[in-house]
């Protein structure tokens, strides 16, 4: 398949295609790399990027061949990490210019579950200071729509909802407290699921 046609793909998709070896982590991953290149510098989705050492962990396992049955459920498939949560050896900020150097040692709770399921995190998606409905932060600023740039994205998890909505990545993180991904969703055509309160960890 093209790179264009694997941006298309939903995540279940996806799986399917790497779990069946039709296609490998690297492909993905190239893929991936190529539409973030192309779309993020138009919207800011991903103001932060790890994609060096995403595009190894792919490397890696593509060239490890491992069994079906060893595959986690999210094996191979590229993770956005909302910028609100640790991802170890990245930047978390908040969106505030108080932590633009705070680098998380080790990734918190929910990304560490995400990575030992076999997701690969390419980056940090953008976010508001702190929280709010729109994506825009003294930082790394605003976050546009996809479909339409003269309005919102959404938030807080805006960034993550975008990346989704432009094909970036097929999954991503984000949380929700009075409606951080109901809105973004909304406001970018794609789906955010909402786990009650206590269903997913997030401390170390």
């Amino acid at each position: 398949m093209s790179g264009d046609e694997l941006s298309r793909l939903f995540a279940t998709q996806l799986s399917e295609q790497l779990r069946s070896g039709s296609v490998s982590p690297l492909e993905v991953m190239d893929a991936t790399i190529s539409r973030i290149e192309a779309v993020n510098p138009k919207i800011n989705a991903l103001p932060t990027l790890c994609l060096g050492r995403a595009r190894e962990q792919a490397r890696a396992m593509t060239e490890q061949r491992a069994s079906t049955e060893l595959k986690g459920p999210l094996w191979g498939l590229p993770l956005a990490v909302k910028d609100y949560n640790d991802l170890g050896g990245v930047a978390t900020t908040y969106g505030s210019p108080l932590f633009a150097d705070n680098i998380a040692r080790h990734s918190d709770a929910t990304i560490a579950k995400l990575q030992a399921s076999g997701a690969i995190p390419v980056g940090k998606s953008n976010v508001p200071e702190w929280a709010g409905a729109h994506t825009f932060n003294p930082v790394f600023g605003h976050t546009l729509n996809p479909w339409n740039s003269a309005v919102s994205a959404g938030g807080s998890s805006g960034g993550s909802g975008a990346a989704l909505a432009a094909g970036m990545v097929p999954l991503a993180t984000g949380n929700d407290l009075g409606g951080s991904l109901r809105v973004p969703a909304s406001f970018n055509g794609v789906v955010g699921l909402r786990p009650g309160p206590g269903r997913v960890p997030r401390g170390a």
